[in-house]
């Protein structure tokens, strides 16, 4: 399986396109028809398919930018899973990136935290499982030898969503009674982020949220973590918590191994998963920790904002 390849996002489709055909069009090929139908193997769920991703592709349009067998990769990463492609459900997202190995704009399958949630449920092993932010003064306490918690969560929703995050907490019970759950406070996911993710920058997102960085520049932060930080803390907890005391599936092992990976089709059949980057939020193999000065020197960053 081919391993990573760094690229990076531009404001503009600056790479030099092939004369290739939009996905729009390309998906009603009988090239595609017939990857999807060997793929997928029921008539039903072939046509199903193809309204749903064509639907998530018409609402982005820098996604309809990206090479279409990119795209179909990516909606079948997810189709294996079960999961829907719409963005409003965020199981998952087909992310565009720009690569420069293949000089073109690619789709990048990435789950999202919902997604890791219904593939828990689907499994039938789990009775509980749950993952929120705990915004300021709710917390009361937070016992980590007994991981018992302890909080006054705001009653008032819109009060609760507009008051900044302390922390995050993630939990799940077995149908056999074992508990397990987490709590880390938004410092710990912040220094998280900056030191494995090649993507996100503390210093650059402090001075996001102030304000300090030129419109004209605010491209270069593109990230999820830029974008929807808490929605990125809540899958990073949902993953250190099921990847190191959860039972995996089948499904949750693939969808370990399918994220922010890029598909690659050859001669008309699946070839396998590449990945643009390592996946900044993996514990199953630790990632090595990105220094600043490796950060300075290519600051241009990585991820288009999947929620346009």
């Amino acid at each position: 399986m081919a391993r990573a390849v760094s690229n990076t996002v531009t404001p503009t489709n600056s790479l030099a396109q092939k004369a290739k055909p939009k996905f729009s069009v390309a998906i009603q090929s009988d090239a595609y028809k017939n990857l999807i139908n060997n793929t997928l193997n029921d008539p039903k769920r072939a046509s199903r398919f193809i309204a749903n991703i064509t639907s998530a592709v018409s609402v982005n349009p820098t996604l309809q930018e990206c090479d279409a067998a990119t795209i179909l990769s990516a909606g079948l990463l997810g189709e294996a899973l079960n999961l829907s492609p719409s963005p409003q459900l965020g199981q998952f997202y087909m992310v565009p990136y720009d690569d420069r190995k293949r000089n073109c704009k690619v789709a990048q399958f990435q789950l999202g935290y919902k997604g890791y949630i219904q593939l828990a449920i689907r499994s039938g092993q789990y009775r509980k499982i749950n993952v929120l932010p705990i915004k300021e003064g709710e917390l009361v306490s937070f016992d980590p030898m007994t991981e018992e918690i302890e909080v006054n969560l705001i009653e008032d929703d819109e009060v609760r969503e507009n008051t900044p995050t302390m922390g995050y907490y993630a939990m799940f019970e077995y149908t056999n009674g074992f508990r397990k759950a987490m709590y880390w406070s938004y410092k710990k996911m912040l220094n998280h982020a900056d030191q494995y993710s090649k993507a996100f920058s503390k210093k650059a997102y402090e001075d996001l949220k102030a304000g300090k960085i030129p419109a004209d520049q605010q491209y270069k932060y593109s990230s999820f973590w830029y974008k929807d930080f808490d929605s990125m803390a809540l899958k990073t907890m949902l993953r250190q918590l099921i990847s190191k005391w959860g039972i995996m599936s089948i499904e949750m092992q693939q969808a370990l191994e399918f994220d922010q990976g890029v598909g690659i089709v050859k001669d008309g059949k699946a070839a396998g998963v590449e990945y643009v980057d390592t996946p900044d939020t993996a514990v199953v193999i630790e990632p090595t920790p990105v220094s600043d000065d490796k950060k300075k020197s290519d600051p241009t960053l990585f991820e288009e904002d999947p929620f346009k």
